[in-house]
């Protein structure tokens, strides 16, 4: 049940948030916002392929 919570928003996260990898950012530039996006779909991720 939780796999499949974290893989419909990793699905949400896809197609709303912006993929800074695509963007080439510097993570040492990105800002406080651009880093917890960036926290946030790591985290997703993570808990949608265990």
């Amino acid at each position: 049940m939780k796999k499949q919570v974290f893989k419909v928003l990793a699905k949400v996260n896809k197609a709303i948030l912006p993929s800074y990898s695509k963007k080439n950012l510097d993570l040492a530039k990105a800002s406080k916002l651009q880093l917890v996006i960036i926290g946030w779909r790591w985290y997703v991720t993570r808990n949608a392929l265990d």
